[in-house]
């Protein structure tokens, strides 16, 4: 898939001049897409689970995210005018425009964080400009944030940004809701620097972009004011940034986990809070090159439409991975990452050298996201190995985003465009099942236990109340082994895939010989092979726009049949982002044995590396 001939694809990316006029050919497209009197932004004729109204309130103001960094760090910008004039017309209740009366839950909530942001560090440029009266009717507009609930997660540091940027211009605020919603948000840390997105929530992306930005904003906004928590925010980010790190490849891209995709470039808006903070973790040479490699590999991919808007969708625009909180203007929350921009002209980050990634462990429990973080350092593909979740989210395509078994900065991983089969559930790195006689096939959407040990994650889950599934994934790279014991009470089909590869149709090379399969594409080599149980290799082309980071795409499996009673499932699965040839991955696959009620594995040359006993 090509880019389309857009000057942001050429950018440099280097020096602080090069990030501002990245935003600004991010922000200039969009200029004739301004609607009723520059009050709202209309980017495209798809709705979210809001009226299409607040959406262009939302496309609108989380342009502010770029906007203000960047006047704060000393660009110029004609925009403001835009603005100033929005908010007299949008907060006036007599005014045709007018944002409306907020409720319980409104997505305007969100967006009004970035107007707080504003007021906090441009108050010259979205405040003073305004009249007295004007002034009025946007401090009340505002205040309608503490009178309405919202969701019990990130969403309760935007009333806090909210609050903050109110009392930093002088305007009526309430210090009893800062206090109660940051009280509220301690309930969600769960140590070593990690938060849950809520109560029992998943602790993804929402960590860095949502929670830890968000606390290191009020951090540095009020370090005179709350000396003790602007302290507490820091360190926890500090500890969090020894984890984080391990999320990212040396070539810029990070893992894919989780909802939320579509904002994109906001994976590193963490490390530029970081640096805006002041926390000093890691040199600014290593944090710089983190943001740049990121950026970089970004703008490399088709993620902006032909007239340069952002598009819904990862690597490539695809609206069936979206939520169903994306709007048009959503992916714009990629801007939290130019919050740099705030950092003066002689800040030493911007005369540090670009540095690469610190030398970085192999292996390493995070526990807290239920992960063992695997790194091939040879291949830039950075595996996740996933335990999964007790909660049951009802977020869209959940079991994809996560509920896989390993998720990979390489391969991405793969949502279903329909129930019926395989080719539209495209079931890569995951087992799915079905009963024999009706093709719609289940997976892991949560667990009943979990636990993460030194080499490997174990899950029990149920796909059925009568069925029961042990998993054990020994972690590896570029091989792994995937471990199942199912004890069943139904009859099922079963299909276990490997690593989703890109492909273009007809170039792949595919190898067989009845007990494994491998594909080769210009995109690196994807395979399985069967260890235990009666499976035959199949190889899979799902719907297209299945696969995050490919249109295109191809999952080699294993399927087979499972009666009545108790089975143990065993299979290598490859993943190498070079080509290889069949005969060496045949000849380098692990293999594995079945002795006295435990399971072997050996590895290329025999040699017993790994022992688990699994048979009660």
């Amino acid at each position: 898939m090509k880019n389309f001939d857009l000057p942001i694809y050429n950018s440099k990316l280097e020096t602080k001049e090069d990030l501002q006029k990245v935003l600004r050919k991010i922000l200039n497209p969009l200029s004739r897409y301004y609607i009723n009197n520059y009050t709202g932004l209309h980017l495209a004729n798809i709705s979210a689970s809001y009226a299409d109204n607040i959406a262009y309130i939302e496309g609108l103001l989380r342009l502010l995210w770029g906007l203000v960094p960047y006047s704060y760090g000393g660009g110029e910008s004609d925009l403001w005018n835009i603005y100033v004039e929005s908010i007299k017309r949008g907060t006036d209740p007599e005014c045709e425009e007018f944002w409306g009366q907020i409720k319980d839950f409104d997505q305007r909530i969100v967006e009004m964080s970035s107007l707080g942001f504003a007021l906090a560090l441009v108050p010259d440029k979205l405040w003073i400009p305004l009249s007295e009266r004007e002034k009025n009717n946007f401090n009340k507009w505002l205040l309608q944030v503490n009178e309405h609930k919202v969701y019990e997660c990130n969403w309760l540091l935007f009333r806090v940004i909210v609050n903050v940027g109110l009392m930093k211009v002088g305007a009526e605020y309430s210090a009893s809701k800062i206090e109660e919603d940051l009280n509220m948000i301690e309930n969600f840390y769960i140590g070593d620097g990690w938060y849950s997105d809520g109560r029992g929530g998943y602790s993804d992306y929402y960590v860095s972009f949502g929670i830890h930005y968000f606390s290191l904003l009020y951090a540095k906004l009020m370090e005179k004011e709350d000396i003790d928590r602007s302290s507490l925010y820091k360190k926890r980010a500090a500890k969090f940034a020894k984890d984080f790190i391990y999320w990212f490849s040396e070539d810029g891209s990070a893992i894919p986990y989780g909802r939320s995709l579509t904002y994109r470039f906001a994976q590193t808006a963490f490390w530029s809070a970081i640096v805006y903070a002041d926390v000093d973790i890691y040199p600014l040479g290593i944090v710089k090159g983190l943001i740049l490699r990121n950026l970089r590999w970004w703008f490399k991919k088709p993620i902006f439409d032909s007239d340069g808007k952002l598009t819904i969708g990862y690597v490539y625009p695809n609206l069936f991975m979206a939520e169903e909180y994306n709007s048009p203007g959503s992916p714009y929350w990629s801007l939290l990452s130019f919050l740099i921009l705030c950092l003066r002209d002689n800040h030493p980050f911007w005369y540090s050298d670009e540095k690469p990634l610190p030398i970085l462990q192999e292996s390493l429990i995070q526990d807290k996201p239920h992960f063992i973080i695997c790194r091939n350092r040879k291949n830039n593909n950075v595996l996740a190995f996933n335990a999964g979740n007790t909660k049951v989210s009802d977020h869209i395509n959940a079991a994809a985003k996560y509920e896989k078994f390993v998720y990979s900065t390489a391969f991405g991983f793969s949502i279903p465009r329909g129930e019926w089969g395989i080719n539209q559930g495209a079931f890569d790195s995951t087992l799915a099942m079905c009963e024999s006689d009706d093709n719609i096939y289940r997976t892991k959407r949560n667990c009943i236990e979990y636990k993460i040990c030194d080499n490997y994650v174990y899950t029990r889950w149920k796909p059925w109340n009568n069925v029961d599934v042990k998993t054990w994934l020994v972690c590896g790279s570029p091989w792994h082994i995937r471990i199942h014991v199912i004890t069943t009470d139904r009859i099922l089909n079963t299909a276990e895939g490997g690593f989703a590869l890109g492909i273009e149709y007809d170039k792949e090379i595919i190898n067989t010989d009845g007990n494994s399969i491998l594909i080769n594409s210009q995109y690196g080599a994807s395979g399985i092979i069967n260890l235990n149980g009666e499976r035959k290799p199949k190889i899979v082309f799902p719907s297209p726009n299945t696969n995050i980071m490919y249109s295109h795409s191809s999952i080699p499996m294993l399927v087979g049949k499972l009666n009545l009673g108790i089975h143990i499932l065993a299979s290598a699965v490859y993943g190498n982002i070079e080509k290889t040839n069949f005969e060496n991955f045949i000849t380098n696959a692990p293999s594995l044995k079945i002795i006295d009620k435990k399971i072997i594995i050996y590895d290329e040359n025999k040699n017993r590396v790994f022992e688990l006993s699994i048979i009660e």
